[in-house]
């Protein structure tokens, strides 16, 4: 439901869009994929997974029972796309089929925010015809 303020005039939209020939073909075409894809809508055949876990965590709460354990995420079998690219080019060119991991597959990986180390701090040299600041203290 909306407020009267929330609804607008349909000429806002549509007022722009001017009018159509459609071909013959094509409405057929869009009938039949209508017709196709009509059913009768059954409510029962969707699960609202929020309100399933909100009405457990309500009855847990309101019997003094634990709260319900999740499940851990299943580690998924994603592909670092740049890794498998850097992998063929490897193999195209003779060399290693081993490439380096990428830092989105380093984050990924279990263990992967340890296993990272930030590279030392690089001096940078001055512009051309820039100057040297000297350090205070």
């Amino acid at each position: 439901m909306r407020y009267g303020y929330e609804v607008r005039d349909d000429a806002d939209y549509f007022d722009d869009i001017g009018e159509v020939k459609v071909d013959r073909e094509m409405l057929e075409l869009a009938e039949h994929i209508i017709d196709r894809k009509l059913a009768h809508f059954d409510p029962a055949k969707f699960e609202d997974r929020y309100q399933n876990a909100l009405v457990e965590l309500i009855k847990a709460k309101t019997g003094d029972h634990p709260a319900p354990k999740l499940e851990a995420p299943r580690p998924s079998n994603v592909i670092n796309l740049m890794d498998a690219l850097k992998k063929s080019i490897a193999v195209e060119k003779g060399g290693k089929a081993e490439a380096k991991p990428t830092r989105a597959a380093a984050k990924s990986s279990p263990g992967g925010a340890a296993k990272r180390q930030r590279p030392a701090a690089k001096a940078r040299a001055p512009a051309k015809g820039g100057r040297k600041l000297k350090k205070a203290g």
